[in-house]
């Protein structure tokens, strides 16, 4: 039998529930994985408590996009794969399992140096990450202030901001300072004076800002450090970004993504396992649970009690 997550009402994390259900088989094009690690991501949460829009639910839910594993089953038609093959899967259905049917067209080698657990924690936040500093497009010698460095999309984009030879500017609270610095970044903490002290840190001025906080305090800093609003991107504002005259992309934002900033996303998740695998980049694992134990899982996500990703192991 397959181990899911499910949800058939929105609420708290206590409408998460184990189920039980028979085994799934892959159909053409597809392949069935062992899952071995899935990401615990914010979207998974705004879905479930319905804060992020989504389809009335008439059926049961299944949880998560982030995952990665061995093949066990190669349907009809896929010649690419084969049984024992390590993958990460991007866009998911249904990740939080002991066993997942994808198509192969998801699916991403897993470097054998790289553990599951760090696999899947990349799909969404290096993602996301490499698509937005692309699209902002700080280039070499430019300055970017990021709002939440040190949660999980915030560390990978200070990655690779760094890595076009931008000098990055990253806000985070006391506690989680030393992580961003570790990364390369300047680390200011947010609150009262921010203005103040990204002036101070870098006289030269700030030429671009990723907004990972969505705060009106994060907002208003940066309208106050960068004239040009087409220079300011959000993950988390997109309901507001079009009155503020921001760029957004996903975090609500009624404007889907092109075509090029899907492209992008898949590649970031290409660069990032590369990256791992030549030591090149760094995941911060936060915490790992037992896949039954996702309700606490969640819980310990909304209440930002652990600091990096946290995982889920059936």
């Amino acid at each position: 039998m397959q181990t899911v997550i499910q949800y058939t009402r929105f609420g708290g994390p206590e409408v998460l529930e184990v189920a039980e259900k028979p085994d799934p088989i892959p159909g053409a094009g597809k392949v069935l994985i062992a899952v071995k690690a899935a990401g615990v991501n914010p979207i998974d949460m705004k879905l479930r408590r319905g804060t992020r829009p989504s389809d009335p639910i008439d059926k049961p839910r299944r949880v998560g996009f982030d995952a990665s594993g061995v093949i066990s089953t190669v349907g009809e038609g896929v010649e690419a794969w084969s049984v024992g093959d390590e993958v990460v899967v991007r866009g998911a259905a249904g990740a939080y399992a002991s066993e997942l049917v994808a198509s192969a067209g998801k699916l991403v080698r897993k470097p054998r140096n790289v553990s599951f657990e760090d696999a899947a924690a990349l799909g969404i936040p290096a993602g996301t990450a490499y698509q937005v500093v692309a699209s902002l497009g700080p280039a070499e010698g430019d300055v970017l202030l990021i709002h939440g460095a040190s949660g999980a999309v915030g560390q990978a984009a200070v990655q690779f901001a760094r890595e076009r030879g931008v000098t990055v500017v990253g806000t985070a609270s006391a506690r989680n300072l030393d992580r961003v610095r570790e990364l390369g970044a300047i680390a200011l903490e947010y609150g009262d004076g921010l203005v103040d002290r990204v002036r101070e840190a870098v006289p030269q001025g700030v030429d671009y800002v990723l907004d990972m906080a969505g705060t009106d305090d994060a907002l208003q800093a940066s309208f106050e450090l960068v004239a040009d609003r087409s220079r300011i991107g959000t993950i988390v504002a997109g309901p507001r970004a079009a009155e503020l005259g921001i760029q957004a992309w996903s975090g609500g934002s009624p404007v889907p993504l092109t075509e090029e900033q899907e492209a992008l996303r898949a590649e970031g998740l290409d660069v990032a396992l590369q990256g791992l695998a030549d030591g090149t980049f760094q995941v911060e694992i936060g915490a790992v649970y037992p896949l039954a134990q996702a309700a606490d899982a969640q819980r310990a996500g909304e209440s930002g009690s652990v600091r990096g990703k946290i995982i889920l192991v059936p």
